[in-house]
C-alpha cells in the first residue's frame, strides 16, 4: 500500500516538473490515436444535390439510419406532448420519446429525442440535410448517435440517441443546476476535444463551425458528445488552405479571422474550444451582456487572467467553492490560452490538446481517490495524552483552526506515506476529528 501511495506521489510531482509549468502545445507532436479511415465519406456536396427522399435514403445506404414515418414518430412521442417537451434550439423544438416494436417491428426499444424542424425558424432543409449527412456517416463514441430521420412532404425530422444529463450549457448557467464539480469539467473537455479531433482527423475533414456549450450534450455518466451538425462544413481538399463561405455560427464563439474574412480552417474550431474551455474554468457565459461593459465579452475580459495564477484564482468559477487543483487550473489555462491566439496558426491541433488535456483528467482523478485514515492504538494514546496535557491551552489552539477553516481551505499538517496532503474538503476525516476534539473540550469545561 505504502508503494503504490510513494509511486503516485511521484508521479504526481513528476507531472508538476517546474520545467513543465505551462504546456506548449506549439511544439507538441499528437500522440492521439486517430488513424485516416478506409471509410469513403461522402461529402455534403455529393449528396446535397438528392432531389427526393428516396434518393437520399440510397446515397445513405449502408449507414443503418432508419427513415420513419411522421406517424411512428406521433406515436414514439405521444404525439409531441407538452410533457415530452425537452428545449428549443435554432433548429427547433426538441421531444423525448420512446421507440421500440410497436413504432417499427425489429426496432431496439430504447429512448430517442425527437428533433422538429421549425418551418418558420432560421434553419431549414439544408441544415436537416447536413445533419443526416455527417451524422449519418461518422460514428464516435463523442459523437450523438443519429438513429433515423423523417422527411414527409414539409416535414424534417432528426431521431437521435436520448442524452439523460442535457446540455453543458445548462449545467454551466441554469439556475437549479448543481454545480458541476472540477474532475466532471475535465472529463466533459477531454471528451468534447476527442470529438473535434476525430471530426479534423478523418479523411475528408469536417470543420464543425458551432462548437458552442448548448451543443455539447452528456450521457447520464456525464460523457460529452457533441450534437448539432447542421453548419458542419467539409474541410478543405487539396492544396486549399481554407473554405470560403459566409459567416453563421453563434457569437461569442466564432473566431475572429473567421468573423472578418469568412475563411473557416479546422482552427476556427479550436478557438471556440478555447472560449468552451474558459466557460468551463469561469462559469461565465462567452457573452453576457448583464455584466458590467467590460466583462461582457469572456475572452475580451478573461484571456490576460489565463497566465498567471494569482489573477486565474480570482476568476475561477466561485460555485467549485475552491474545491480544484489550482496548478491543474493552471495547465487547463494554458491549453485555453493558446486555443484563443489572435493568430490561427499559434492556435494548436486538437490532437495535441487531447494530448495534453488526458493526463491532467487522470492526474486529477488520482487527486479524487478517498484515502483511509487508520487510527492505532498508538494514535489514540497519544492523543489522549495531548488532550490532558493542553486542555488549558485549547482555546487559542481552536481560535488558530477556526480562522484556517474560514479561508475555506484547512492544511493539516500531518504526514501520510513521507507528503503533506493539502485537505480542501471539509468533509475529511480529519475535520471531523477536529469537531471531535472541540466537543471532547467543550464537555471537559463544562464538566
Amino acid at each position: 500500500m505504502v508503494k503504490t501511495s510513494q509511486k503516485r506521489s511521484m508521479i504526481i510531482t513528476c507531472c508538476f516538473s517546474k520545467q513543465e509549468e505551462e504546456i506548449n502545445l506549439k511544439t507538441a507532436k499528437p500522440k492521439l490515436g486517430i488513424t485516416k479511415s478506409s471509410f469513403r465519406r461522402l461529402s455534403f456536396s455529393d449528396i446535397s444535390n438528392s432531389t427526393s427522399p428516396e434518393d437520399l435514403s440510397l446515397s445513405l445506404v449502408g449507414s443503418n439510419l432508419y427513415v420513419f414515418t411522421l406517424h411512428e414518430l406521433k406515436l414514439a412521442t405521444q404525439s409531441f406532448s407538452t410533457a415530452n417537451f425537452l428545449g428549443e434550439g435554432g433548429f427547433g423544438p426538441v421531444f423525448k420519446g420512446f421507440v421500440d416494436e410497436k413504432v417499427r417491428p425489429g426496432l431496439k426499444a430504447q429512448t430517442v429525442a425527437v428533433k422538429v424542424l421549425d418551418l418558420d425558424g432560421a434553419q431549414g432543409h439544408k441544415e436537416w440535410l447536413a445533419e443526416v449527412i455527417f451524422l449519418g456517416q461518422l460514428r464516435h463514441p463523442h459523437l450523438v448517435k443519429l438513429i433515423g430521420y423523417c422527411c414527409e412532404d414539409e416535414q424534417r425530422l432528426l431521431v437521435y440517441e436520448f442524452m439523460a444529463k442535457g446540455s453543458l450549457e445548462n449545467h454551466l448557467f441554469k439556475r437549479f443546476f448543481v454545480s458541476l464539480p472540477w474532475a466532471t469539467r475535465l472529463k466533459i473537455a477531454v471528451g468534447a476535444a476527442k470529438g473535434l479531433a476525430f471530426l479534423h482527423e478523418t479523411e475528408k475533414p469536417v470543420i464543425y463551425r458551432d462548437f458552442k456549450a448548448s451543443n455539447i450534450l452528456l450521457d447520464s455518466e456525464y460523457k460529452a458528445k457533441l450534437s448539432d451538425f447542421g453548419l458542419a462544413k467539409d474541410g478543405p481538399e487539396g492544396d486549399e488552405t481554407h473554405v470560403s463561405t459566409r459567416v453563421m455560427g453563434t457569437q461569442g464563439y466564432a473566431a475572429p479571422e473567421y468573423i472578418m474574412t469568412g475563411h473557416l480552417t479546422t482552427k476556427s474550431d479550436v478557438y471556440s474550444f478555447g472560449v468552451v474551455l474558459m466557460e468551463l474554468l469561469t462559469g461565465r457565459k462567452s457573452t453576457d451582456k448583464t455584466r458590467p461593459a467590460k466583462e461582457q465579452n469572456l475572452v475580451e475580459f478573461g484571456r490576460p487572467y489565463l497566465k498567471d495564477e494569482r489573477k486565474l484564482t480570482r476568476i475561477m468559477d466561485p460555485s467549485m467553492d475552491g474545491q480544484y487543483s489550482t496548478r491543474i487550473a493552471m495547465k487547463v489555462a494554458s491549453i485555453a490560452y493558446q486555443c484563443l491566439s489572435q493568430s490561427p496558426k499559434s492556435r494548436p491541433q486538437m490532437s495535441a490538446i487531447v494530448d495534453a488535456l488526458e493526463p491532467l483528467e487522470k492526474l486529477e482523478d488520482i487527486n479524487n481517490e478517498p484515502f483511509v485514515y487508520t487510527i492505532t492504538s498508538t494514535t489514540i494514546t497519544n492523543n489522549n495524552n495531548n488532550n490532558n496535557n493542553n486542555n488549558n491551552n485549547n482555546n487559542n489552539s481552536w481560535n488558530e483552526l477556526d480562522d484556517k477553516e474560514d479561508g475555506n481551505e484547512v492544511r493539516f499538517n500531518q504526514q501520510y506515506n513521507g507528503h503533506i496532503h493539502k485537505l480542501r474538503s471539509p468533509k475529511t476525516p480529519s475535520f471531523f476529528y477536529g469537531l471531535e476534539r472541540r466537543n471532547s473540550q467543550k464537555n471537559h469545561q463544562s464538566g
